[in-house]
């Protein structure tokens, strides 16, 4: 198993451009199968979920052709729905919880649909009741097969219906509105997510022949078609990279500038950081992040400790809250860091004390980090990623700390970040892969 070994303690310099975006890269990808037509998709991020996904839909005959790094057509005008049945799917399908992202298409289209036990990261229990009752509610029937550990759903016709999401599940209200484009009638859709990748979802549908409305609300509204056709879509900068850029910029005490960073689509995001005390400057699209020797935690203004917890969009989206806690590593000042949604996904922190840092894990979902403010370093330790964010934010403590580190399970880090190793050692990273 690969592992990086890095120097750190050195200051970083340069530009960095961050990928497209993994987590709407999942829907997107899926939401081919609604049409046999050709659908063209920019800036899809070379990682490993993706790649994953794409060798999903190829064994299942849709016809995948590689332009360039970033950009793919597909045809799925061949679709062999039976693949779905068989135990290599389940599989395949157990190591990348994007997977489940293809039932809402098959539904819409094929009528039938599974959803296996979903794979990827250790951060906890991730359920699937706001997929299954959505679908329930248009129309579609379901087993749960204990021996095969799957669902499977049918549905003869999917039928427009009023739900009301018990949670605004990202993944779960992008699978309900691909299941809806296609049903007879309209759909309503209330509590429905509205970030960013659900937005830039219901775009490409619209632009396919789809009829939603309210895109940016939590209250969509899909009038369903008969067909859908082909079309073409770029995918938004991946939000989480460009946070993860900024804190790995404060950590290090380096100058880094993020290029076309899709600033209008970061919500909160550099708010967050700007709380931590780190100066940025917006230049057009691109983010400057200047050195700064020291960074002081902003205090609420009744002089009590900052909290960061996550919410679902237009709060703070749950997956840089692993960044938001390393970065307050080096801070002045306190942090509260609440993670509301995964029970398992601060368990990290043990690593991080390893290494110097004064965290206090109260619970499951609570930290409290007392920043260092710069009179002490973090320490290289051997350790290992647990899930992809995670694991990055172990990658950049490492380069934030004195001495060698290594950081094994790397593959974790790789499900997320494209390329990473090496547009790091762009900045002036010192960081190589052991084999």
């Amino acid at each position: 198993m690969s592992a990086f070994e890095v120097i750190g303690g050195k200051r970083l310099r340069g530009s960095i451009t961050p990928q497209g975006a993994k987590n709407e890269a999942l829907q997107i990808i899926s939401a081919v199968l609604l049409t046999a037509e050709k659908v063209t998709i920019n800036n899809v991020p070379d990682i490993l979920d993706v790649t994953r996904l794409i060798e999903l839909l190829q064994l299942l005959n849709v016809k995948v052709e590689r332009l360039s790094k970033n950009t793919y057509t597909f045809q799925a005008d061949d679709v062999n729905p039976d693949y779905f049945g068989t135990s290599d799917f389940r599989d395949k399908s157990s190591k990348m919880r994007g997977s489940v992202m293809v039932a809402g298409p098959m539904l819409a289209r094929f009528k039938k649909a599974y959803i296996p036990r979903p794979g990827g990261d250790k951060i906890g229990r991730r359920r699937l009741d706001t997929h299954i009752i959505g679908f329930e509610k248009l129309g579609a029937k379901f087993e749960y097969d204990e021996k095969l550990n799957e669902f499977v759903l049918k549905a003869p016709e999917l039928k427009g219906t009023y739900m009301l999401l018990d949670e605004p599940s990202v993944t779960g209200t992008a699978n309900i509105v691909m299941a809806a484009v296609m049903a007879k009638g309209t759909t309503t859709i209330y509590h429905a997510a509205c970030e960013p990748y659900l937005q830039q979802l219901c775009k490409m549908l619209n632009s396919m022949g789809a009829r939603i409305k309210g895109v940016g609300s939590n209250l969509l509204e899909i009038e369903g078609v008969e067909k859908l056709h082909g079309t073409e879509h770029t995918m938004l900068p991946d939000m989480i990279e460009v946070g993860s850029f900024i804190g790995l910029a404060a950590m290090t005490q380096s100058e880094i500038t993020i290029k076309n960073a899709g600033i209008k689509h970061l919500g909160i995001i550099p708010d967050k950081f700007q709380q931590l005390g780190i100066k940025m400057d917006f230049r057009g699209d691109d983010i400057h992040i200047p050195q700064q020797d020291l960074y002081e935690v902003q205090r609420y203004f009744d002089g009590s400790t900052v909290s960061f917890s996550d919410h679902p969009w237009p709060g703070l989206t749950p997956d840089l809250l692993s960044i938001i806690l390393v970065t307050a590593i080096h801070a002045k000042g306190s942090v509260l860091i609440h993670q509301k949604m995964f029970e398992s996904r601060l368990f990290f922190v043990d690593k991080l004390i390893d290494m110097g840092a004064q965290i206090i894990l109260c619970d499951p979902h609570r930290a409290v980090v007392l920043g260092l403010e710069r009179k002490q370093q973090l320490r290289g330790v051997v350790m290992s990623s647990p899930d992809i964010r995670a694991g990055v934010s172990l990658l950049f403590t490492a380069l934030s700390a004195r001495g060698k580190s290594i950081i094994q399970n790397i593959e974790q880090i790789h499900r997320g970040y494209q390329d990473i190793e090496d547009r790091l050692r762009g900045l002036g990273a010192d960081i190589k892969t052991l084999h």
